[in-house]
């Protein structure tokens, strides 16, 4: 397994799993910060990493509505897990971010925008439904009519690794979403791991360059066939959700008595939101110092379940947890297909896996289907 070209655009190739540890020396290189899965906490979290050996080999997990725990995995597997609490927007569109900074000088006040940081990122490790949450997210905050300016800084300068996925949790439904398990544009690489090695997709010229001096083959028809083998594993494992009458099932069952059954299960905690790739809501904090001589406007991640968070002039318009649930179900399967073209939702499970009451939005959709609201 030897040449010393490197592969073009398109090209499907092999590599021994060790080589994967001369693309991180490449990318690191090319000035990249690698930010990838690793084991923290009892969970698989993202993180910063510099080696092969950082990564959760050995680790997989034990996910079901309400339940989250590491258990040990195939040992040659660096990827044998689907994903963990954390989504790759931290890195994108962060939890906190300053925007502007006002200083009292010489009696006038003084603003100072505050100037987008741009790291330059390598995600490791991108499932195809994180990678189409990223493209989501793209849609809402780089190519409306007006970009996020932090946004756009930190999104230009990623280098983005996928690794598609040959297992699933009892909590994934991608296939229905169509997001996966295999992504098929948008990568700079996407690798599937082989009991032996890598098969290796190269999306652009940045991942081509990243695979120099690695010792690849093309990959052959065995080696493809057995990739496809792994994805049609996944998808057999996976839970459904049926898509083909959204938006119009909750349009119609907005007043339907199953929103109070999941209201009284529903902590409003928000969890949910926090830990969705694809959930962008803001709000803006502003704080000053002792001296008055000081303000800042800094911008948190928001969530449609907190009780101000659409408290507007005269009151509250979503005063319930009734109310708020049906706006974040509404909201991702059907008035984001109004807004933006698509669902809001990629399938990865973490909302149902990160609820503290193991609330399924697979079987609360699917019980509107069931029992549809009697027309009045």
């Amino acid at each position: 397994m030897a040449t010393a070209s490197i592969p073009r655009v398109s090209a499907s190739v092999v590599v021994l799993k060790a080589a994967l540890q001369k693309v991180f020396e490449n990318l690191r290189a090319a000035g990249f910060t690698l930010v990838g899965p690793r084991v923290r906490d009892g969970a698989i979290v993202l993180d910063e990493i510099a080696a092969l050996d950082d990564l959760p080999r050995g680790w997989s997990e034990d996910k079901q509505p309400g339940r989250y725990r590491l258990v040990p995995g195939h040992t040659g597997q660096y990827f044998g897990f689907t994903v963990g609490p954390h989504s790759w927007k931290q890195f994108l569109h962060p939890p906190r971010a300053l925007l502007f900074t006002v200083r009292k000088s010489n009696g006038a006040w003084v603003f100072e925008p505050a100037k987008p940081q741009a790291p330059q990122y390598a995600f490791i490790g991108v499932r195809p439904c994180d990678l189409k949450a990223i493209a989501l997210q793209d849609r809402v905050l780089l190519e409306g009519p007006v970009p996020d300016p932090h946004y756009r800084a930190r999104r230009r300068q990623v280098f983005l690794l996928v690794a598609n996925c040959g297992e699933a949790a009892a909590t994934c439904f991608c296939t229905s979403m169509k997001t996966g398990p295999r992504a098929s544009t948008g990568f700079d690489l996407a690798l599937t791991e082989l009991p032996d090695a890598f098969l290796i997709d190269v999306g652009s010229e940045t991942g081509s360059e990243m695979l120099q001096d690695t010792e690849w083959e093309p990959a052959t028809a065995f080696d493809l066939g057995r990739a496809t083998q792994a994805l049609q594993r996944a998808e057999r494992q996976q839970r459904e959700l049926r898509t083909d009458d959204l938006p119009r099932l909750l349009y119609t069952n907005l007043e339907h008595p199953h929103w109070d059954e999941v209201a009284a299960r529903c902590l409003s905690c928000g969890n949910c939101t926090l830990a969705c790739p694809t959930c962008f809501c803001t709000t803006v904090e502003d704080s000053s110092d002792l001296r008055g001589q000081v303000a800042r406007r800094t911008r948190v991640w928001d969530s449609c379940f907190t009780g101000d968070f659409s408290q507007v002039h005269g009151g509250n318009t979503r005063p319930t947890i009734r109310s708020r649930y049906r706006q974040f179900l509404t909201h991702k399967y059907a008035s984001w297909i109004d807004q933006f073209g698509t669902v809001g939702c990629v399938g990865c499970g973490r909302c149902m896996t990160w609820c503290p009451v193991g609330i399924d939005p697979t079987q609360e959709v699917k019980a509107f289907r069931v029992s549809p609201a009697r027309p009045k």
